[in-house]
């Protein structure tokens, strides 16, 4: 299992640390601001699904008028270190 850390963009959380095994995702975190409800259920609603499935539920999700969101900027991140992966 690797760790991985994304600086978000446009959202009120800087941060997002979480695992991939493989391409199942566990133990999101998203630190540094945002909104606390949406924060924790967010992590307890992806652990253990695949990056397809989350970005699937999730991914394009807009926060106002940001063009996106914390869920939409942890599928960016997903996508991202699925990529790092297939590259390797």
């Amino acid at each position: 299992m690797k760790n991985y850390m994304y600086h978000t963009t446009g959202t009120c959380s800087k941060r997002i640390s979480f695992d991939l095994d493989g391409e199942v995702v566990h133990n999101v975190k998203f630190l540094d601001g945002g909104c606390p409800g949406n924060l924790q259920a967010v992590p307890r609603l992806v652990e253990g699904l695949t990056i397809d499935e989350i970005v699937e539920k999730i991914g394009g999700i807009q926060c106002g008028v940001r063009g996106t969101s914390c869920a939409d900027q942890l599928t960016q991140a997903l996508r991202k270190a699925q990529k790092e992966q297939q590259d390797k």
